[in-house]
């Protein structure tokens, strides 16, 4: 009997973050996705899965101007690509779901079936939006499922053979398979059906994010893949465990939903480079605009201005991560690591990381750690940055991923038509 294939592990890099799209902004010759573009051209000749749009919705927000609509964004990303999947970060919290269901359905047409929606509930931003606090995580989360629910029903609205061909190059419509969806809920009331022809992939594809006990149930419920931040391979395997058996529960497919992770590699060319690198890094961290990071990664209402950089935390200062009305999960990540021991400084570092997996090495030592990971089934979508810049972009593309095809972890080309099927889905459930 023959040994069944397993799913290739999937590549992502990231796009509309790099500092040359704020450098063309003051110049005239420039538009803003200049570099973008040549980033979607190398990530495509690469054979790269799909390009990820970040958001940030507030002015200075994590060290950061924000970042450019990611939908509008990656729709002009389209029409410089044919294969590359379209991945846009957009908020549950401040967007109608009507909307979004036109905005992402419109974005899988000029794709031709290459959209996905990275669902977060957003922890910034809400002063730019009412005059209200921002919503407990309970709240914005309750909000999601059922904005999720009526998008999901938008997109189904349109029932098989509702358009057939009519032969002369045309279409012909039979409305009685378009259905209103008639939703009357807590926070919406839509009526539908969705006002935009079928999409290609029936549904974008549907990335989560977000890693606190409600952001672990929606995805479980929704999510086709779960970008998260998993820092070690124990972290990995209790959050893969713990998400995959609640959608075993919820009935959905085997497999799902799929685990992303951002990796934060530092690339050198033998191992005396990579220590030399790592320690320039550390040496380079600037302690005070460390110590207001790491504020932010524990929720932001701590003060660690006057502790010793090179003795642990003390417990009591930790917050209850039940009272932050921030970003749970990230919290949760911090909060572990003061817990092992680490001293203030070495927490500090971490946290240029944002909670996320980061390795230093050559690129077979790299290989090594995403194997790792790979072979114990909890890396299945993998996000790899640096391409804007031409020696990380050497290492990853000429290093990393000639390493990891020659070992068969990563595949060499596109495998269908559609995002969806790149990323070898199971299939959609039946519509109701």
């Amino acid at each position: 009997m023959s040994t069944p294939r397993r799913r290739p592990l999937k590549t992502v890099t990231g796009v509309s973050g790099a500092v040359s799209t704020y450098a063309a902004a003051i110049d005239p010759q420039q538009s803003t996705v200049a570099s973008s573009i040549e980033i979607a051209k190398v990530a495509e000749a690469n054979k790269f899965d799909a390009l990820f749009a970040a958001d940030l919705l507030s002015f200075g927000a994590q060290g950061a101007i924000g970042a450019q609509e990611p939908l509008i964004f990656l729709s002009a990303l389209s029409a410089v690509t044919s294969h590359v999947g379209l991945i846009a970060t957009v908020t549950t919290t401040f967007h109608h779901p009507y909307n979004l269901a036109r905005l992402f359905g419109t974005l899988d047409h000029v794709s031709n079936g290459r959209a996905a929606w990275n669902a977060v509930t957003s922890s910034l931003g809400e002063e730019n939006y009412s005059d209200q606090d921002l919503p407990s995580p309970e709240e914005r989360y309750a909000r999601a499922t059922e904005s999720l629910e009526v998008i999901n029903s938008l997109f189904d609205s349109w029932q098989p053979g509702a358009l057939t061909s009519d032969g002369a190059g045309g279409a012909t419509l039979d409305a009685d398979r378009v259905r209103p969806i008639d939703h009357a809920g807590r926070y919406f009331t839509v009526k539908g059906p969705l006002n935009i022809p079928p999409l290609p992939q029936r549904r974008p594809v549907q990335f989560q994010a977000g890693q606190s006990a409600a952001g672990l149930e929606l995805g479980a419920r929704f999510a086709e893949v779960v970008f998260t931040s998993l820092p070690t391979l124990e972290d990995a395997v209790t959050y893969t465990k713990s998400i995959r058996a609640r959608a075993t529960e919820l009935g959905r497919a085997d497999g799902l939903p799929l685990i992303m992770s951002s990796f934060h590699a530092t690339y050198g060319a033998s191992e005396a480079e990579v220590r030399r690198l790592v320690r320039e890094q550390e040496e380079a961290t600037d302690l005070d605009a460390g110590r207001i990071r790491l504020e932010d990664m524990l929720g932001g209402d701590v003060d660690l201005s006057g502790l010793p950089l090179d003795t642990p935390i003390p417990a009591d200062v930790l917050p209850d991560v039940r009272s932050v009305n921030r970003r749970r999960g990230r919290v949760e990540i911090f909060s572990r690591l003061a817990a092992t021991g680490r001293t203030l400084r070495e927490l500090i570092i971490a946290s240029k990381d944002t909670g996320h997996w980061a390795v230093a090495g050559t690129p077979e030592q790299l290989a090594d750690a995403v194997q790792e990971r790979y072979d114990a089934g909890v890396l299945d979508v993998i996000s790899l940055g640096g391409l804007a810049e031409e020696r990380t972009r050497d290492f990853v593309v000429n290093g990393l991923l000639p390493e990891l095809r020659r070992r068969g972890i990563v595949g060499d080309d596109y495998v269908g038509g559609t995002f969806r099927d790149n990323l070898e889905l199971p299939p959609l459930p039946p519509r109701d």
